[in-house]
């Protein structure tokens, strides 16, 4: 899916007006505009991550979207702002410290072998050994990790050793994801 920039500027707005609108209930929430931005009907899973200080803040989403790509963004921001169980909920003094990045992902796709993964394309999904985990594609890049530290946070992020990995070949799906910022889009 290729969003345009007017389309990642309008998502990047939404995310922050909705964050703003749950704290003052008389700021506007922009409506999407389907004619001139499509994509914004479509359904796609999203994640909104929250940074204050370029540390996170916040990170919520939907692997799949639940509806439209716009109600996905919106909620995700909601959520990354006041329903991620590491942070305490966003308070109003903090808006104008975070900065607001969007992914939008691909449809999930198994993956067979370790050797298909490309550190920095690929988001992945671990769901084996009865647990659940996500890393976003950005994420191995952010911190310099190679594909075995990748895996490893992985299956961390599950609750399970850091190896875990290394005995089986894990029940994985990779994904791939458009991710944009309020600082890359000239918003900050």
């Amino acid at each position: 899916m290729k969003i345009t920039d007017e389309e990642k500027i309008f998502l990047l707005r939404l995310a922050r007006k909705a964050i703003e609108h749950e704290l003052n209930p008389e700021v506007e929430i922009p409506k999407p505009d389907y004619e001139k931005y499509p994509i914004l009907n479509s359904r796609a899973g999203a994640f909104v991550t929250l940074n204050k200080n370029k540390m996170l803040r916040g990170c919520i989403g939907y692997i799949i979207g639940f509806g439209p790509l716009y109600e996905t963004v919106k909620e995700a921001a909601i959520q990354a702002a006041f329903g991620d169980p590491r942070f305490p909920s966003l308070i109003k003094p903090e808006l104008s410290e975070i900065e607001v990045e969007v992914s939008v992902l691909s449809e999930p796709f198994p993956i067979y072998s370790y050797d298909e993964i490309e550190v920095g394309k690929h988001g992945l999904i671990l769901e084996d050994f009865g647990r659940r985990a996500l890393l976003l594609p950005q994420v191995p890049v952010e911190h310099g990790m190679n594909k075995e530290e990748f895996l490893s946070a992985l299956c961390q992020k599950a609750g399970l050793h850091g190896n875990c990995w290394r005995e089986k070949q894990l029940n994985l799906k990779a994904f791939t994801a458009e991710v944009f910022d309020e600082k890359e889009m000239g918003l900050l």
